[in-house]
């Protein structure tokens, strides 16, 4: 059902680099690269994730409560993703582990101060 979900940045090359590495985990490449923006996608090609210079020319901001949420194929691409968001200038705001008896979760933000998820399911 999604397309693509867009994050704003303020950074379009400092962006680029820290989504190189973060997404590598979760098989993440680049899939599209503009002039002011950039789309990463896996290998099924499904949702994708872009990084954009705001297209008004105005200041990039983070939505209060907006996240986006990465599906990994394993607890420890959940620990891997996480480690090198911090390892590649993000921060950390919940370090890898079980969520309730419902997932396995680690949560970060980008250098711009967007916050993503990256979770596993548990297999049924």
């Amino acid at each position: 059902m999604i397309g693509y979900t867009t994050l704003g940045v303020t950074d379009l090359e400092r962006a680029r680099a820290f989504y190189d590495a973060v997404l590598v985990p979760l098989g993440g490449r680049r899939a599209f690269d503009y002039e002011r923006s950039t789309y990463f996608g896996g290998p099924r090609r499904g949702a994708m994730l872009g990084v954009t210079l705001p297209h008004d020319g105005g200041l990039q901001s983070v939505g209060n409560g907006v996240m986006v949420a990465l599906e990994a194929p394993s607890d420890a691409a959940v620990d891997q993703v996480h480690a090198a968001a911090l390892a590649a200038g993000g921060s950390c705001e919940g370090p890898p582990g079980p969520r309730g008896d419902f997932f396995y979760a680690a949560y970060f933000r980008d250098p711009d101060g967007n916050k993503l998820c990256v979770y596993k399911f548990p297999e049924r």
